[in-house]
C-alpha cells in the first residue's frame, strides 16, 4: 500500500492540463445549443403546439395528447438532428442522484424494416421500474411499477447522444418518489398566496415565481490520490488522516490564482454547461487547499434544481477527463472547510419585480417590507422543518465549524433593516393612525434603497441572511439535492402569505384603511418573529444558550431532527397544504433515516476494515523493526549504554502497542453495536442507535489511527497524507 501511496504522487508530477478544443470567446455562440427551449419549439413545433406549450408553461394548464403527439414529433426532429439516438425520461429519486433509462427512437414495422420513431405517449409517460429506489414502504418490491410524466416548465435536452425529457416520479398508486412532484406543487402554491399579496401593490401582477442562484463547494483531488484512498473511494470522505502541518490557516488558496489543471478542468464543465443553457457565471478558489466554487445566474427554483443536478453530473464526468475527482461531500477532510450549496432565495413577479429588492417609492418599499416580514415569520414558524430540511449524515459533520453555520436556524438581516422594522413595532397602533403617522412612515421606508446601498452586511455564520436583494440560504449541503430545502421553504412562505392576506382582508372589512391594515399586521408579525432574528456570531456559545433560551431547535441529532417532519407543525404545513400526503411525509423521513443508516454502516465497515488490514498491519510491522533496533544496541553497546540507547524506542514500542489494542479493541465493539443496531425493526430507533452507539466509534478509532500516523515510518505508512492530498495538484 504504501508503494501504491508513492506511485500515485509521482504519477502526478507527470500530469499536464487537457486542453479542449473549439471552445469559442463568445460563449453565447453555443448557449442551450442543446436544449429545446423556447426558441427552438417556436422553429420546429406547429404554431398550435409551440402557443400550447408556452402557455402551460406559464399556467400550468395540461397539455392534450394530440398537442403532446406534435411535440414529440418536432422534438425527435430536433434531436436526431443534434445527432441523438436515444431518449430517456430524467428524474430525481429520493437518492440525492438522478435517474435515466435510455430507450432508442426505434420501432419495427410491418415487415422487417426498422423506423426512428417517438409517439406523445412516450413523451408525456413512462413506466420504469421503481422496485430499487427508496420509496420508505410506500411500495413493495414486487410492485414494481412506477410512472414518470413529463414536466413542460422544464426543457427537454440532449446529453451525448440522448435526449432527456425531464420529469417528475411517482409510485403506481400515485405517491410522490421524487424532489420534484412536492417541489412543483410548493411553488404553485407560492405563486397563488404571493400573487394575492401583491395586488395590494400592484394589479398588473398575474404571476409570481421563486428564484434560485445556489453556489456550488466542491474539492477536487487527482485520481490516483482518490484510488489510493479507500475510505474517499466507498464512503466519500476521509474517515483518518492527521490534520497538515499547514491547510487554510494563512487563506492563500481564497480567491488565489487558479492552477492551471483546475482551469482546465473549469473550462471544460463550463463549456458542456453552456451547451446545455446553464447559466454558469463564478468560479473561484475555496477557503481550503483544493477547494473552489461555482455560481450560476440565478433561475426559476424548479429549472435552477434541475440545472444543479445536471450539473454536479457533468462535472463528475468532466474530471475523470482530467484526471480528478470531484468531492461534493459536505465534510471530505476533517479540520478544514467544509462545502456547502448556499441558496439565494427570492420571488420575482411576471412585471420584472423582485419582491426582496427595495423600490424606489414608499409604495413598492411597503411591498418589499411586506414580503420581507412574511418571510421572517414564515422562518420563525417553522424553523425546526427548515432544520430537518438540510439535515443529513455528511452536512451533520460540516454544520457549525468552519464557515459553515450551524444547526441552529437564524434570521439575520442587518442593523439598518433591523431599526426600521422597530420603527414600525413602536410607531404603528392597534387605533386608527393619523395621516401625518402614516405620511412619517412611509417617508422613513421610502430611505431604505439609499440605507442598503453600502449597508448589507453578509453574516458568514447566519444559515439564513437577507444579502441586499434575497435570502441566503447558507445550511444547505454541498451534496444535496436543493430540491429538499426548496420545498419547505416556499411552502412556508406559501402558507404565510396566505395568513397575511387573510388577516390584512379580516381589518379592511372592519373600515381600516389597505395600508393601515398592512401595518397592523406587520407589526404583529415583528414583534412574534423577534425571536428568530439574530445579528450577532452565531458560533458563540453564548447564542447556544440564548437560542434555548428563546424556543429554537437546537438539537444536533440527524434522526431526532429528521422526527420534526412529523410534528404536529410539520404535518399542518406539508400535509394540510396538499404538498404530501400524510403517507408520503411519512415515506421521505423514513427514507432518510434509511440513508443515514446505511452511510453510518458504510463507514464504520470501511474504517473497521482499513483498520485491521491497513493500519495495524503497517504499526505492527515498524513495531518490529524497533524491536530489532533494541536488539542491536544490545548486542553492540555495553549493557548500561544499551538500555540507555534503547529506553526511547522502548517507549515508542509500548505507544504504539497501546494504539494498536485500541484499535483492535474498538473496532470488535464497534462491530458488536452494530449487530446490535441491525436487528432493530422500527427505522427510527435503528437510526438512533448507529447514531449514539455506532458512530462514535468513527471518531474514537480515527484518533488512535490519527496518533499512529504521527509516529510510524513515513516511508512505510499505506494511506496518502493530507498534506499530500491537499496539496498535490
Amino acid at each position: 500500500m504504501a508503494e501504491l501511496r508513492f506511485n500515485a504522487l509521482k504519477e502526478i508530477f507527470n500530469r499536464k492540463p487537457v486542453e479542449i478544443e473549439d471552445f469559442p470567446s463568445n460563449i453565447s455562440e453555443i448557449f442551450a445549443v442543446n436544449v429545446f427551449d423556447l426558441p427552438k419549439m417556436e422553429r420546429y413545433l406547429p404554431r398550435e403546439a409551440y402557443l400550447a406549450v408556452k402557455k402551460s408553461i406559464d399556467t400550468g394548464m395540461p397539455i392534450s395528447r394530440q398537442i403532446a403527439d406534435q411535440v414529440a414529433t418536432g422534438l425527435k426532429a430536433w434531436a436526431i438532428e443534434r445527432g441523438a439516438t436515444h431518449y430517456t425520461h430524467w428524474f430525481h429519486p429520493l437518492t440525492d442522484a438522478t435517474a435515466e433509462k435510455h430507450d432508442a427512437f426505434l420501432e419495427r414495422t410491418d415487415g422487417s424494416k426498422m423506423i426512428e420513431t417517438f409517439s406523445g405517449e412516450l413523451l408525456v409517460q413512462q413506466e420504469p421500474d421503481a422496485s430499487s429506489f427508496p420509496s420508505g414502504g410506500i411500495r413493495n418490491t414486487f410492485e414494481a411499477r412506477g410512472y414518470t410524466a413529463w414536466d413542460v416548465s422544464s426543457p427537454a435536452f440532449i446529453v451525448g447522444s440522448t435526449l432527456c425529457i425531464p420529469t417528475i416520479f411517482v409510485s403506481y398508486t400515485g405517491e410522490a418518489l421524487d424532489y420534484k412532484t412536492p417541489l412543483l406543487k410548493a411553488l404553485s402554491a407560492l405563486d397563488k398566496a404571493a400573487v394575492k399579496v401583491c395586488q395590494y401593490f400592484d394589479k398588473d401582477v398575474t404571476r409570481v415565481y421563486a428564484t434560485l442562484g445556489w453556489e456550488q463547494e466542491y474539492f477536487l483531488i487527482d485520481e490516483a490520490l482518490y484510488y489510493a484512498r479507500p475510505d474517499l473511494m466507498l464512503a466519500d470522505r476521509t474517515l483518518m488522516g492527521h490534520q497538515s502541518s499547514k491547510d487554510q490557516q494563512l487563506s492563500d488558496h481564497y480567491f488565489g490564482s487558479i492552477p492551471e489543471r483546475v482551469i482546465a478542468f473549469m473550462k471544460e464543465f463550463e463549456f458542456e454547461a453552456y451547451k446545455l443553457g446553464i447559466p454558469v457565471k463564478t468560479r473561484h478558489n475555496e477557503v481550503a487547499p483544493n477547494q473552489y466554487e461555482c455560481a450560476p445566474i440565478f433561475e426559476e427554483v424548479n429549472l435552477a434544481v434541475d440545472h444543479n443536478q445536471l450539473l454536479m453530473d457533468i462535472m463528475r464526468r468532466v474530471a475523470r477527463r482530467h484526471h480528478f475527482r470531484v468531492l461534493f461531500h459536505e465534510k471530505p477532510f476533517a479540520g478544514i472547510n467544509g462545502s456547502g450549496k448556499h441558496n439565494n432565495w427570492s420571488m420575482a413577479t411576471n412585471t420584472g419585480v423582485n419582491l426582496l429588492s427595495p423600490g424606489k417609492n414608499p409604495k413598492t418599499n411597503l411591498q418589499f417590507l411586506t414580503f420581507l416580514v412574511n418571510v421572517i415569520k414564515a422562518v420563525n414558524d417553522n424553523q425546526e422543518l427548515l432544520a430537518a430540511s438540510i439535515i443529513n449524515e455528511p452536512n451533520s459533520h460540516r454544520l457549525g465549524g468552519h464557515e459553515a453555520p450551524p444547526a441552529i436556524i437564524s434570521v439575520f438581516i442587518g442593523k439598518y433593516l433591523s431599526s426600521v422594522l422597530d420603527e414600525i413595532v413602536s410607531k404603528v397602533t392597534t387605533r386608527k393612525m393619523s395621516p401625518s403617522l402614516k405620511t412619517d412612515l412611509k417617508l422613513g421606508i421610502g430611505k431604505i434603497p439609499e440605507i442598503l446601498l453600502d449597508n448589507t452586511d453578509r453574516n458568514r455564520t447566519s444559515p439564513f441572511a437577507f444579502t441586499g436583494n434575497r435570502f441566503e440560504f447558507r445550511a444547505v449541503g454541498a451534496s444535496a439535492n436543493c430540491g429538499a430545502a426548496m420545498i419547505v421553504l416556499n411552502t412556508a412562505v406559501a402558507r404565510q402569505l396566505e395568513i397575511f392576506s387573510s388577516e390584512v382582508d379580516a381589518l379592511i372589512k372592519k373600515g381600516r384603511k389597505k395600508d393601515e391594515a398592512i401595518f397592523q399586521v406587520l407589526k404583529k408579525y415583528i414583534i412574534e418573529s423577534q425571536r428568530i432574528r439574530f445579528e450577532g456570531d452565531n458560533y458563540s456559545e453564548e447564542w447556544r444558550k440564548e437560542a434555548a433560551r428563546r424556543g429554537l431547535h437546537i438539537i444536533t441529532s440527524v434522526p431526532e431532527t429528521l422526527k420534526l417532519y412529523l410534528t404536529p407543525q410539520g404535518k399542518s404545513l406539508l400535509v394540510e397544504t396538499g404538498i404530501f400526503s400524510e403517507r408520503e411525509l411519512r415515506s421521505r423521513v423514513d427514507v432518510e433515516y434509511e440513508k443515514f443508516i446505511k452511510k453510518v454502516q458504510i463507514q464504520s465497515r470501511v474504517l473497521g476494515d482499513l483498520a485491521l488490514n491497513h493500519i495495524v498491519p503497517v504499526a505492527i510491522d515498524y513495531i518490529t523493526s524497533l524491536l530489532d533496533n533494541v536488539k542491536g544496541l544490545k548486542e553492540v553497546f555495553p549493557e548500561e549504554e544499551s538500555e540507555n540507547l534503547a529506553a526511547p524506542r522502548k517507549e515508542l514500542i509500548k505507544k504504539i502497542s497501546y494504539h494498536i489494542s485500541e484499535i483492535q479493541r474498538l473496532v470488535h465493539d464497534m462491530i458488536e453495536e452494530r449487530k446490535k443496531a441491525n436487528v432493530i425493526e422500527d427505522l427510527y430507533d435503528k437510526a438512533i442507535a448507529y447514531e449514539r452507539n455506532v458512530k462514535p466509534y468513527l471518531e474514537e478509532i480515527r484518533e488512535h489511527i490519527d496518533k499512529l500516523e504521527r509516529i510510524v515510518d513515513n516511508e512505510k505508512w499505506p494511506l496518502p497524507k493530507y498534506r499530500e492530498i491537499l496539496f498535490t495538484r
